[in-house]
């Protein structure tokens, strides 16, 4: 691999993760949100990864399996999906959206869980920038070997 990949693995990862922490923060944001566009309370939100394969030949991956050679490419977010648990109900008859026993559906978004994904997904967003900062460096230092 080259060092033009290794930045691009890193970006991708980079990218992957700050995407990650948006879907979180807009979590944790709508925590109390009882009814959107829809009527509903608002569903969680999760994004998924997947590995980002490079369009290259079959031949060239056949060749590098034969090598020993691995074949990363960086990460992408193949979709960000609603989290079909059962939303939470917490009894509040002097709310607007209570039902009949005066029950009130609350959003399907633990806190707790929320942070610790973000914490998660900012170790992840660190090592990508470290893993980044020394291919960087390693470029420098290869430049100033040949002057």
């Amino acid at each position: 691999m080259g060092y033009f990949g290794a930045l691009s693995i890193s970006a991708s990862g980079l990218t992957a993760q700050r995407l990650r922490m948006d879907t979180i923060s807009q979590n944790i944001a709508n925590v109390n949100t009882t009814r959107t566009a829809d009527g509903n309370p608002y569903r969680r939100k999760v994004a998924l990864f997947e590995e980002r394969v490079s369009p290259t030949l079959f031949d060239g991956y056949l060749r590098s399996a034969a090598k020993g050679d691995s074949i990363g490419n960086g990460v992408r977010v193949a979709r960000v999906f609603e989290d079909q648990a059962a939303f939470r109900t917490v009894y509040d008859p002097s709310h607007p959206d209570a039902d009949a026993e005066g029950y009130v559906s609350m959003p399907n978004v633990d806190v707790v869980t929320e942070m610790v994904n973000m914490i998660s997904a900012t170790r992840s967003y660190e090592a990508n920038v470290t893993a980044l900062n020394a291919t960087k460096s390693i470029c420098t230092k290869a430049l100033e070997i040949g002057r």
